[in-house]
């Protein structure tokens, strides 16, 4: 893995032919590409090169440089899901590989969100260098123009992506300001790769989180025109299809508030349907939920071949986040190195029903024979060994959610449920299925569906995204990052559904008005802003 640097511009982290160039096959990357194969131009000079250029967005996505240049899965391989996690309070840090996000002790210069920032705009400028290569490449009749903007398509869906990540984390919500006019992240639409480039941006500065939003949903619509309907079967949910970019603008819209447009992209998947079961359309993926829970987790294979997927990162067992970063390594219990485990928080949690089949079939214990158990784990990720489970971006479950919340907050609480129950009702007892008096009001039924979100995406990296959201609103989050338990609560605090009255010993940052609350997002990282002036101006307040 090379990374490339001009002069000594670190933060810019610029990949020049793609960090690794890999093509996807039967969910393993048969052929790897050393950056300097060949040159960039001649990377263009027919379509089966043009088509790794494109890959080579995907590898980026799957894995940039961490801080010592190794490969721990930055920025969507792993590390978003771990790092999404561990600012929440619902999965719990076991020294001390991930103490420094759980415990919100970091800085300007601590190694996770530093790493999160360069490899996320390393995704972006790679996605950004083979859209300006693509054109080219149109152009001058190597491609047609139709697999350029088809490429140009994924590139954009990856771009999206991003994007999002960086705002949910370097970024106050949308809804801080009146029309999110706050400070957002830097917007790079130009692939940087030449030294004069780098001279030519390394001043810029922040755009306003409405600005960023903009980009993100001009990505996405352009994805969702010019995307294939499906991958092949191997590639089904690891490339961007027109159905993963309309399931993001759910995601997007519902973070800005635009309840009225997440209903209108989760009827292109099939959400305003009458009755209790949902099916997108073939044209958009033809995505369902699995019959049971663990449908999209069974296996890795099931990680990749489900009806409830609609796009995940591939990991391979030749590219991957390795023993210091993978989701099987992390989440797992021996031979997994379990460093994030459950909290009893929501494990203990009366929202979760104690015999809500989600605990037997996607959780475990560190019990064996002889020894007594100390914590519940996921059981999500399968493969400690190899490191290959897909990182799960998102699911048909979470669509069916997002438009559940749209609609409960524009008044349709009919729909809203039925979707609700869609999700909850394969994994809970009948007598335990909601109704219509379940909910007195539309706000109880708001926070029933964030309930089930914490329930279903739990170990999926989830948490951190609505508690971001929900903060500055303060009706149905912890307004701010939530105090937390630490790993030495005993195994006899974990009472399934009974209610959480132990110890919090990590203390809540509340979302404003304390002294800590500037750490309810992370700063700029150091790298970045001894490059850039502008930046070091621009810091996130208190750092």
């Amino acid at each position: 893995m090379k990374n490339r640097y001009f002069k000594n511009k670190k933060a810019w982290v610029l990949p020049l032919l793609g960090l690794m160039l890999f093509a996807g096959s039967c969910k393993k990357y048969t052929e790897i590409v050393p950056d300097n194969t060949f040159a960039e131009d001649d990377a263009y000079s027919n379509p089966q090169r043009a088509a790794l250029a494109i890959t080579g967005v995907y590898s980026a996505a799957q894995s940039s440089p961490y801080t010592d240049n190794s490969n721990r899965g930055y920025p969507f391989g792993a590390a978003n899901t771990i790092q999404g996690d561990m600012r929440g309070e619902d999965m719990m840090a076991i020294p001390s590989f991930f103490l420094v996000t759980y415990e919100n002790s970091y800085d300007a210069t601590t190694a996770n969100n530093t790493a999160l920032w360069t490899s996320l705009y390393a995704t972006i400028n790679r996605a950004n260098i083979v859209i300006a290569k693509l054109k080219e490449a149109a152009a001058a009749g190597t491609i047609t123009a139709d697999v350029a903007t088809a490429g140009e398509a994924e590139c954009r869906f990856i771009r999206a992506l991003s994007y999002h990540e960086l705002l949910i984390q370097f970024a106050r919500p949308y809804n801080e300001t009146s029309g999110a006019t706050h400070q957002g992240v830097v917007i790079r639409t130009v692939g940087i790769n030449t030294p004069e480039l780098v001279d030519q941006y390394k001043n810029e500065g922040r755009s306003t989180v409405k600005q960023g939003y903009d980009l993100i949903l001009s990505d996405l619509d352009f994805a969702e025109a010019n995307l294939a309907a499906q991958s092949s079967a191997s590639l089904r949910i690891t490339r961007a299809t027109k159905g993963a970019a309309v399931a993001l603008k759910t995601r997007v819209k519902l973070h800005m508030g635009d309840y009225a447009g997440v209903i209108t992209e989760g009827t292109k998947l099939g959400t305003s349907a009458a009755g209790t079961t949902f099916t997108s359309p073939t044209a958009l993926g033809g995505y369902a939920l699995t019959a049971t829970p663990d449908g999209p987790f069974a296996s890795v294979g099931a990680n990749y071949g489900n009806t409830e997927s609609i796009f995940s990162i591939e990991n391979s067992t030749i590219r991957n986040a390795g023993t210091n970063g993978s989701l099987s390594t992390m989440y797992s219990k021996a031979p997994g190195r379990a460093l994030a485990v459950i909290s009893p928080i929501i494990w203990n949690d009366p929202s979760w029903k104690a015999t809500d089949t989600r605990r037997t079939l996607l959780t475990t214990t560190d019990a064996a024979t002889g020894v007594a158990a100390k914590y519940y784990f996921s059981a999500k990720y399968k493969d400690p060994a190899t490191w290959t489970d897909a990182n799960p971006i998102i699911r048909y479950a979470e669509v069916l959610l997002n438009v559940s919340e749209a609609y409960a907050r524009t008044g349709n609480t009919t729909q809203a449920l039925a979707l609700l129950n869609a999700v909850r009702n394969r994994s809970v007892l009948a007598a335990d299925r909601y109704t219509s008096a379940s909910f007195a009001t539309a706000a109880a039924l708001i926070q029933g569906i964030i309930n089930e979100r914490r329930i279903e995406f739990l170990g999926e990296g989830k948490r951190w995204m609505d508690i971001h959201r929900l903060a500055k609103e303060n009706l149905y989050g912890p307004n701010g990052i939530p105090a937390k338990t630490s790993s030495t609560v005993p195994f006899s605090a974990y009472n399934a559904a009974a209610g959480y009255t132990g110890v919090r010993s990590v203390a809540a940052i509340p979302y404003t008005g304390a002294t800590t609350s500037f750490r309810f997002i992370w700063p700029i990282p150091t790298v970045e802003t001894q490059a850039n002036p502008v930046l070091a101006g621009q810091q996130n307040p208190g750092y």
